[in-house]
């Protein structure tokens, strides 16, 4: 099963845990300089990344509870895309199910690979406009709570470390430099 990943050789693969949603193996391979190793992947489903800014300059985030770093944390909506589903319905979607809301301006805001060492974990960014709200509908594994800020204070608690999720900081930057560039109104 040899493969090349650069400089790297792929000897060998084994899966060691595998369900709906992420794998996890181990292959044996010998690195660029020559002496043979393990390395850990952690392959995650493609993903989307939703930040929605309503009329009067509000950006709509989420405070889940993250299982794994055992805290809430404050996002923008993501999610797992399904299988033969496109990003921008995924976003649509995930934008439904956590906050409610309906999106009149989906702006694709392009690709991230939020940690890229061990994780395989590709998400599309999008910036949410001409919002229209109605009721969340989560999912029974999610427990999180909608709330919204000024979209400049979102900034701000990127830039503090008050938001530390990676998707959620490179989605507010992005959208931050792409109203500016644009010249996009952020409030009527």
């Amino acid at each position: 099963m040899e493969k090349k990943i650069g400089r790297w050789t792929v000897k060998s693969s084994e899966c060691l845990y595998n369900d709906d949603f992420v794998e996890f193996r181990v292959d044996d391979a010998v690195g660029p300089d020559g002496k043979p190793g393990k390395r850990a992947v952690v392959k995650l489903l493609p993903g989307v990344a939703v930040l929605a800014l309503d009329a009067e300059g509000f950006a709509h985030l989420v405070r889940p509870l993250r299982y794994a770093v055992e805290r809430e944390s404050v996002e923008v909506v993501n999610g797992a895309i399904d299988e033969g589903e496109e990003p921008i319905e995924a976003a649509r979607r995930e934008l439904r199910e956590e906050l409610g809301i309906e999106a009149g301006e989906m702006l694709d805001l392009g690709p991230v690979d939020a940690i890229t060492s061990q994780v395989l974990s590709p998400s599309r960014l999008f910036l949410a406009r001409a919002l229209e709200f109605g009721e969340p509908d989560p999912q029974g594994t999610e427990d999180l709570k909608p709330f919204k800020v000024k979209f400049e204070e979102a900034v701000r608690m990127v830039m503090d470390g008050e938001i530390t999720q990676a998707t959620s900081c490179v989605l507010i930057l992005k959208a931050s430099r792409v109203i500016a560039d644009c010249g996009m109104r952020i409030a009527d």
